[in-house]
C-alpha cells in the first residue's frame, strides 16, 4: 500500500467527518456533545523533563508537565479520556531500578483510563509485568494476545466501555508480533492472534453488541513500514477494517502533527494518530456528536 494513498488531509482545528457523517445537522439549537481523547505512546520510562543541553528534545517532556497539561484540559472538558498505546517500560534507569513500579504509579496518579501492552513492556518477562499490577489503577487492554497458558491469564481485558456525556465509548487494544522482538523466555506461551481479524471482531462486538457510539483502537503495531510491504501497520489496519473511528498508535515512534485520515474498507473516514515517544507530545482529539450521534473530529499534537 503506497504512502500517497494515506496523505494527511486535515489541518489542526479543521473538522473531519467520521464514519461518513458530517456536521450538516448541527445548528445553533442542536446540543453538541464534545468528547476529548488524550493519548501518549512509547514513553519508555522517561519521567523527567529533558535537560537544556539534550539536543532536539531539550526542555521538553516530563510527567509533571504532562500532569499539568492534562489537568487543564480536563478542567476545560470533564468528558475526557486519557489513553496510552504501550511501551510504558524500559529506556531510563528508573525502569532498571524500580522495574516499572514508578511508571505505573505515576500513570495512575495522572488517572489514565486504559493502556495497551507494547513489546518493551515484556522487558522483565511476564512475571515482572504481573508483579507491577498492584501499582496501577487502569486496565491493560489487549485483544490479540492469548495469555490463557500464562500467568497473565485473566489479568488483561480485550476491551473496555466508557460513558461520557451519554456517549458510549468502546476501547480495545492490539499488540505487535513478539517473535523476533522479544525473547521467547520473556513472553513464554503467549499466542499472537491476527490483528486484522481481532480488530474486526472487536469492532463488531463494540458496535453491534455493546452499541458504542465511538470505537477506539489502542495499537502497538506501528504506523507504517515502507520497506516491509507484508507487515501489518496502523494504516493497513485502518484500510482493512470498518466501524473503528480512531486508531491511537505506537511502536514506530512516529511524530504526527495531526491525525491522518484513512478511508476504511467501506470508504468511510477514520483517524490514525501517534505522538512520537518519550512523552514529548500529548495527543488531543476532540469528537463532536449531535443529538443523532452523527460525529466529526479534529486533532492535534501538543508539545509538553
Amino acid at each position: 500500500m503506497k504512502r500517497r494513498d494515506f496523505i494527511q488531509k486535515t489541518s489542526a482545528g479543521a473538522l473531519v467527518a467520521i464514519g461518513g457523517f458530517g456536521l450538516t445537522s448541527f445548528t445553533t439549537s442542536t446540543k453538541i456533545s464534545k468528547i476529548t481523547i488524550l493519548h501518549t505512546n512509547d514513553v519508555h520510562s522517561y519521567i523527567d523533563t529533558f535537560g537544556p543541553n539534550e539536543g532536539r528534545n531539550a526542555n521538553k517532556g516530563g510527567v509533571a508537565r504532562r500532569a499539568s497539561l492534562i489537568e487543564s484540559i480536563r478542567n476545560e472538558n470533564p468528558n475526557t479520556l486519557l489513553l496510552d498505546a504501550g511501551d510504558i517500560f524500559e529506556g531510563t534507569p528508573y525502569f532498571n531500578y524500580y522495574g516499572g513500579e514508578l511508571e505505573l504509579k505515576l500513570m495512575s496518579k495522572l488517572k489514565y483510563d486504559a493502556s495497551t501492552i507494547g513489546n518493551h513492556d515484556f522487558a522483565n518477562g511476564l512475571d515482572g509485568l504481573l508483579a507491577q499490577y498492584p501499582h496501577k489503577d487502569f486496565p491493560f487492554l489487549i485483544a490479540n494476545y492469548d495469555f490463557s497458558n500464562t500467568i497473565l491469564n485473566t489479568h488483561t481485558k480485550p476491551y473496555q466501555i466508557f460513558i461520557k456525556d451519554h456517549i458510549k465509548i468502546g476501547v480495545f487494544g492490539l499488540g505487535i508480533e513478539l517473535e523476533g522482538l522479544v525473547l521467547k523466555s520473556l513472553y513464554k506461551e503467549t499466542k499472537y492472534l491476527d490483528p486484522v481479524e481481532m480488530a474486526q471482531e472487536m469492532a463488531k462486538i463494540l458496535k453491534d453488541d455493546e452499541k458504542c457510539d465511538l470505537i477506539i483502537c489502542l495499537s502497538h503495531l506501528g504506523y507504517e513500514y515502507r520497506n516491509e510491504s507484508n507487515k501489518i501497520c496502523d494504516l493497513k489496519l485502518a484500510a482493512a477494517t470498518k466501524d473503528i473511528d480512531l486508531i491511537i498508535g505506537g511502536h514506530t515512534h512516529t511524530f504526527l502533527k495531526k491525525p491522518t485520515i484513512v478511508e476504511n474498507i467501506e470508504g468511510k473516514n477514520m483517524l490514525v494518530n501517534q505522538v512520537g515517544c518519550y512523552g514529548i507530545y500529548l495527543g488531543k482529539i476532540d469528537f463532536y456528536f449531535d443529538t443523532d450521534k452523527n460525529k466529526s473530529a479534529n486533532g492535534t499534537s501538543i508539545i509538553v
